[in-house]
């Protein structure tokens, strides 16, 4: 295989990996344990900057980085646990995720923060204000 046929395939293979990555407003798919009663996300803390570093362009530079221990909501007519994170961009752009699990494990980003984390109590999450590249 020439280098340029692997680079496109790396390059299909990491857009194929993060097509379940996009911000929505989506249920997800019907195999996504349905109405049984969903698990702590026990890894959230860990899963949640590794995800971040590649849903960002430039994960490098956020501050003032806030996260609240997920809290059982609705989304999509099911009972998910949702992690609430806000952060400020480089740009002083603050940004509000609401982060859905889904059997213990991150799922997707989805639109309706206000919605979704109303009420929850966040505290610092350092965690994100040391992501690189």
């Amino acid at each position: 295989m020439t280098a340029s046929i692997r680079r496109i395939a790396f390059a299909l293979l990491a857009a194929a990996s993060l097509s379940g990555c996009i911000t929505s407003d989506d249920p997800g798919p019907s195999g996504d344990g349905g109405d049984a009663v969903q698990s702590f996300p026990t890894n959230y803390r860990s899963e949640i900057p590794l995800f971040l570093r590649s849903y960002l362009n430039n994960p490098v530079g956020l501050r003032d980085a806030a996260m609240a221990e997920p809290v059982q909501r609705p989304v999509g007519g099911k009972v998910r646990f949702v992690s609430c994170v806000r952060f400020t961009l480089p740009s002083d752009k603050p940004q509000d995720l609401a982060i859905v699990h889904v059997n213990g494990r991150l799922d997707r980003v989805v639109g309706n923060f206000q919605e979704l984390c109303a009420g929850v109590v966040t505290a610092p999450f350092p965690e994100l204000e040391k992501l690189s590249r």
